[in-house]
């Protein structure tokens, strides 16, 4: 895999996505992992079941990628988010960001996370003890929804 953002049914190594970022003008590298937890709001999660629109989900998180090297001087980003079945404790995303100063690596790599939540078409089915729910809620998308006419609209030109 020679690119720094994509999306995988595999299971993440992290090494994978350090490599991608480490280099001789880093003087840090952050690194996010984001896992399956058992128990949201007092539910036991049993197992996750992500989807996404893969080609916009690697879009948005090359995006990010910019927005981060534009933001923070030298910066280095890699993401990569898994779907299919995850199991608890199972890696979900995997961000790697190198800076010359530690600081800055911090704060980009917090940066990262909050905008795969906004902005990434990747949804999630929480598969509980007493029932399931999908749950996305990406404020881009739901923005975009908002703006595209409705079914009645489209019918009456």
């Amino acid at each position: 895999m020679d690119k720094n953002f994509w999306i995988t049914t595999e299971p993440i190594r992290i090494e994978q996505v350090y490599k991608k970022v480490v280099r001789p003008q880093a003087g840090a590298v952050s690194t996010f992992i984001g896992t399956v937890r058992e128990f949201t709001k007092g539910k036991r999660t049993l197992y996750l079941q992500y989807q996404a629109y893969v080609p916009m989900a690697e879009k948005k998180l090359e995006q990010i990628g910019r927005e981060i090297a534009a933001k923070w001087e030298n910066a280095e980003t890699a993401i990569v988010h898994r779907i299919g079945r995850l199991e608890i404790s199972d890696i979900a995303v995997a961000i790697a960001v190198s800076t010359p100063h530690r600081n800055d690596a911090f704060e980009a790599s917090r940066y990262a996370i909050e905008r795969i939540k906004e902005m990434v078409p990747i949804w999630k089915k929480e598969h509980w003890e007493d029932g399931t729910k999908w749950i996305g809620d990406q404020k881009e998308q739901v923005s975009y929804a908002k703006r595209l006419p409705s079914k009645e609209q489209m019918e009456n030109g």
